[in-house]
């Protein structure tokens, strides 16, 4: 699914400036913002059901859904805009198997196994771009989008037949049938719960501040490194394969060392400490040789998410780890759409234009004092994010159980109870006829 999200990366560029070509950036932000508020609103809700029906179910859907503009970029631009930005609703496929790790790892492996999953989508983020440009320069795009979608269907069909569900029965109620509450239902009652628990909160603010610049990066970088540094193209892939790789390596190795000789919370902090020299030297740096040294630092910044995602799962009961993880990806959701505005809007500000003209016409480069503004904004947002994370406690139960809900151990099923009767007795459920 991770080489296919790599296939949507380079297709959407290309279709929205085919379609848009005076208002490329402009399309680009609008799509990511929408589908970034519908994953920010749904991602916990997913998580939540995962916990109650099963992990199998909803990582097959979110998989899909994940997938599902690809062949629509030939058959028809205006219906790949559409269903790649509501597409959002599902494709939160982190929360779904950050949950199923947390389902079939100890606690002591989680983060390294975090670090494996988080590497193997950069490793597809790596090889996705390259094959998918060499393919399309010999072979034309529309080789690119079938082989995306026979490996999409490849996916779909190994979770169908290979992948086991991972929530135990007894957590789990006997049918779809089972009863769910309008609470549980309800998208905004985990987001309600980040307020009332001081750790979910600060993990939350922690996410946004470190995510918000890092989503905004991701959407015009590697343009900024042709009009702004100068690289060519040859040299941005061999950028992203170098820093993909050195990535792949700190989410494996250097993050499992780190974790058992610092500690989970100052691995966060390390990780953070690496985003702002990196964004730093992104922002003053106006030669390549600084670019690549900054990649280097980059590679290291990405243990920041995998170590966060081990503190959540370690300090979330067995039944809660979907609603956890669903919380952290709906808040990167929000930045994937909120990162790529703010980028554009301080690119703007500052009259740096960028666009898919040819690097030998763009302006003139290493005139700036600040080559790349948006990249110090970037750097002291993760500096806050630094010192909200000082206050995370290492060891700290997240409660982001609703206060009616319980599971019951011996079951099949799961009961709304409220401890002295309150109102919560009266609630419907949402589901209660087996055969919904």
């Amino acid at each position: 699914s991770s080489w296919g999200f790599g296939a949507l990366l380079k297709g959407l560029t290309s279709v929205l400036h085919q379609t848009f070509p005076q208002h490329t950036f402009l399309m680009n932000g609008l799509i990511h913002g929408v589908k970034g508020l519908l994953s920010f609103l749904s991602a916990p809700l997913i998580g939540a059901l995962s916990d109650v029906w099963g992990r199998k179910s909803f990582l097959l859907l979110t998989v899909f859904f994940t997938c599902a503009p690809i062949p629509l970029m030939k058959i028809s631009p205006w219906w790949y805009f559409a269903v790649i930005s509501m597409s959002g609703v599902f494709a939160v496929t982190f929360s779904v198997i950050f949950a199923y790790v947390a389902d079939i790892t100890q606690e002591h492996e989680r983060s390294t196994a975090y670090g494996l999953v988080s590497a193997t989508f950069a490793a597809s983020l790596v090889t996705s771009p390259a094959i998918g440009a060499y393919l399309s320069v010999t072979y034309g795009d529309t080789l690119v989008v079938i082989l995306a979608t026979a490996i999409a269907l490849l996916d779909i069909c190994f979770i169908l037949v290979a992948v086991p569900e991972s929530l135990p029965e007894k957590m789990r109620p006997a049918s779809w049938g089972a009863p769910i509450s309008w609470e549980q239902a309800d998208p905004f009652a985990s987001l309600r719960k980040v307020g009332q628990d001081s750790t979910v909160l600060l993990i939350c603010i922690t996410v946004f501040l470190s995510y918000l610049p890092e989503a905004g990066q991701y959407s015009s970088f590697f343009l900024y490194l042709r009009q702004v540094i100068g690289f060519t193209s040859e040299t941005v892939a061999a950028f992203i394969a170098v820093v993909g790789i050195l990535s792949i390596l700190a989410q494996t190795v250097v993050l499992g060392i780190l974790m058992r000789s610092i500690g989970n919370k100052n691995t966060i902090l390390l990780g953070l400490g690496f985003q702002i020299l990196q964004l730093a030297w992104y922002g003053f740096g106006s030669q390549p040789w600084m670019m690549w040294a900054a990649g280097a630092v980059a590679a290291m910044s990405s243990i920041t998410f995998p170590a966060i995602s081990a503190i959540v799962s370690r300090n979330a009961d067995p039944d809660q780890q979907g609603v956890v993880q669903g919380m952290i990806t709906g808040i990167r959701g929000l930045c994937n759409g909120l990162g790529p505005a703010l980028y554009g809007f301080v690119f703007y500000l500052f009259h740096v234009e960028l666009s898919e003209m040819d690097p030998a016409e763009s302006p003139e480069k290493g005139s700036a004092i600040i080559p790349g503004p948006p990249f110090l904004f970037g750097a002291c947002s993760v500096l806050l994010s630094l010192l909200v994370a000082l206050f995370i406690p290492e060891h700290n139960a997240l409660n982001m159980r609703p206060g009616s809900y319980k599971k019951h151990n011996n079951g099949a099923q799961s009961h709304l109870h409220s401890s002295q009767g309150g109102p919560c007795e009266g609630k419907e459920p949402l589901l209660e006829d087996s055969s919904v």
